[in-house]
Formats: C-alpha cells, structure tokens, sequence
C-alpha cells in the first residue's frame, strides 16, 4: 500500500426520470410569480419518476454505462447512498448488482446521512482503493426528493442518480486527501419511519448550512488544506441552486475575501446548469453540480476544485479534486444532455397523479404500469417483494 498513488474518479455516469415539470406548470397551478422559482430559488424544472421508476432503476440506469465501458472484473465493491431507502434491511445497490450482473464476489452496502450520503460513500472507497490498488468501487448516489403538495419544499422536488467508477489513476479527477470535516445536531431536516415525505424548517436548514460551509472548511484550514485562491471553482450540494450562491458568498465572508458577483459567477456559475432543471437529488446534487461543471468549462487540468458535501441533520465535508491530463476526453457531456432532454414534460394534473401513487402495503400482486422508456423498470410489487426488469 503506498498513500502517494493517485486515487479518484475514473468516470462518472449520471441518469434521470421519464417525465419533468417545469416550473412553469407549478406556479400557473398555485398562483406563485414565476420569478420567485426562476431568480428566487433559480430553478426551472423537476424530475418526476415514472410510476415504475424508483432509485434502483435511476442508479442501474447511472452505472450501466461504467460497466459497459470498463467491466466489473475489477468492480469488488458496491456502495448505494440514500436518504431514499426503498427497505429497512436489504440494500438497494443488490438489486443493481443483480440487474448489472456484476460478479458475486462483491461486497454491497447502502449508506444513509440525507445528502452527505455520497461522499461518504466517496471517502470509503478511496480508503479500499489504497489498500487494494487494483480493485474498483462502484459509488452510486440515487435520490428521489418529494416533499407534501401544496408545501413551501414542493417546488424543490427532482430526481436523479450519478455513478462513479472510484479507482487508481483515474481517467478524470485526483481526489486530494485532506478533507474538512464538520457535524452538529440539528433538527433542520428529516423523515421518520412514519412518513412518506420529510419534514422541513427551510430558515433553520439555511443557516444550518451555512454553518457547516464555515465549520468544514475551517476544519480543513486546520489540516493543512489549500488556500481559497488556489480554487479555480467550486462545487455546493444544491438543495436549490441559489443556496449554492448564498454558500459561497458566505466562505468569502468568512475568509475575508471579496464577494463581487461577478467573483461568486466565476466560482460556481457552471455548477448549477444540470440541477437547475433536475431539481433537488439529495445525495447526487454535489455530483450533479461536478460533472455541469466539467462539461462546460475550458482546461481545468491541474486546477483544483472544491467540493462542499452537506446533509441535513447534519454533517458536511469540504475537500479538493483535480482534474487529470486527459480528463476530457473521459467526460460523457453528450450523453449527460441527452439523460436531461430525452424527458417528456407533465402538465400539472399528470405530476399530481404520480406524486400520489403509492403501493399497497398487504403482499399482493400489484403490477406497475409500463411508463419509462428507460433501460430498466419497477414491474411490479409482489408478496411484498420489488420485481424489476431489464427492458
């Protein structure tokens, strides 16, 4: 085991839903001026899964695309974030591995901690790579953000699930070892058992957020981290994307440095271009932000990125990742725009329906209807059991 191997992302997938709705449908719907969803909280659409559409079939959708290009010979570990959990005791990612066909001898896990999810599960593999240089992890982040109709959170719903092939020598980014770290109980945002839709208190997730982008990246100041000036961008978990904008104004303040707009534009502007229209993906929002940026922006090979991973509750982390030579010729940019554009738009009417489907919880043999055009499905629920297929 050697710690000076680079370890990071050797390619990244992402996918979406069926259907969106744009923002438009909502606000002609309850009355909002269009402004406050466009410029207020800077969205413009929102994922909406199909009624056989659910996280196993969005990460099945993300990773099928690695494993096609790459293989799973090397693939021994299989880490599903998720504040979406579709079981209590059986991790999600086994239906993924099962509908990939990835070897069994691999290990499975499903992580929880609301939108921090994912880079934990990031964090894990990197330390199972340098133990272990020539095995792959396969990180998936898959999230499904629905809150209660007619609520203040309704607006940002989405949906969306990113794959990333974790390995040495990355084709696309060199993950940096330092990391900053930051927890404090909050009761900013949850769901127990109970329900079906989490409960929020938007002021105090705010500030909770807030909070937490001072406390990681101070944190990582302390472990020997980089200077803000040494980032050419930066990445935010965007539960909306101007909560990305408030965060990085917020680091500015925070380290003495100047908040122009046109300074916080050339820091983030890029980042927010898939979420803007995909909406809240919990877990998969950072990773979204990630790869909106490296598809638009010039060079960055060499430059460093900072990246700023947020779960209510809450725990946050602040860490670094640099673009490899080469690294664009690994990005799935066509493809990436064409997961956003091959989805059909809802009215109003159509959102409602889906949004209120639910199964029945007594083991019968409940069929779903045939809706994604997507390369795998929910078929049905059975005995208490989730049926999916490859179409």
């Amino acid at each position: 085991m050697s710690s000076d191997i680079a370890v990071g992302i050797h390619d990244l997938s992402f996918a979406s839903t069926e259907f969106v709705l744009p923002h438009t449908a909502l606000a002609a719907h309850n009355g909002t001026e269009i402004g406050k969803y466009h410029i207020g909280i800077g969205q413009q659409s929102m994922s909406v899964p199909a009624a056989d559409e659910d996280i196993v079939t969005m990460a099945a959708a993300a990773a099928a695309p690695l494993v096609a290009a790459h293989g799973s010979d090397r693939i021994r570990t299989v880490v599903f974030a998720t504040e979406s959990s579709i079981d209590q005791a059986k991790a999600a990612g086994i239906y993924v591995h099962s509908l990939l066909q990835l070897p069994s001898a691999c290990r499975v896990v499903e992580l929880k901690q609301a939108c921090y999810g994912a880079t934990a599960a990031l964090q894990f593999a990197l330390g199972l790579i340098r133990r272990d240089p020539a095995q792959q992890v396969l990180v998936i982040a898959s999230d499904v953000s629905k809150y209660e109709l007619d609520s203040p959170g309704e607006a940002t719903q989405g949906a969306a699930a990113v794959a990333m092939l974790v390995g040495a020598d990355p084709a696309l980014l060199r993950i940096e070892d330092r990391s900053g770290l930051f927890t404090a109980d909050v009761m900013d945002f949850w769901r127990p058992n109970y329900r079906d839709a989490a409960l929020v208190d938007g002021q105090e997730s705010i500030n909770a957020y807030l909070q937490a982008v001072e406390g990681a990246f101070k944190d990582y100041s302390e472990q020997g981290g980089r200077t803000l000036e040494e980032f050419a961008a930066f990445c935010y978990h965007q539960p909306f994307t101007k909560m990305a904008y408030k965060a990085h104004r917020h680091l500015l303040n925070y380290c003495g440095a100047d908040t122009d707009k046109e300074a916080v534009e050339a820091a983030i502007g890029l980042t927010t271009a898939y979420n803007t229209v995909i909406g809240n993906s919990y877990t998969a929002s950072v990773y979204l932000g990630l790869a909106a940026l490296l598809d638009q922006a010039d060079d960055l090979t060499g430059r460093p990125i900072g990246l700023f991973s947020y779960g209510s509750g809450s725990v946050a982390e602040f860490f670094a990742a640099t673009p490899v030579a080469g690294y664009r010729e690994h990005l799935r940019t066509k493809a990436n725009r064409a997961t956003i554009e091959r989805r059909t738009p809802l009215d109003y009417a159509g959102y409602r329906d889906l949004h209120q489907r639910t199964f029945p919880g007594d083991g019968g043999d409940h069929p779903t209807e045939a809706q994604t055009t997507g390369p795998f499905r929910l078929a049905a629920l059975r005995d208490h059991k989730r049926i999916y297929e490859a179409r």
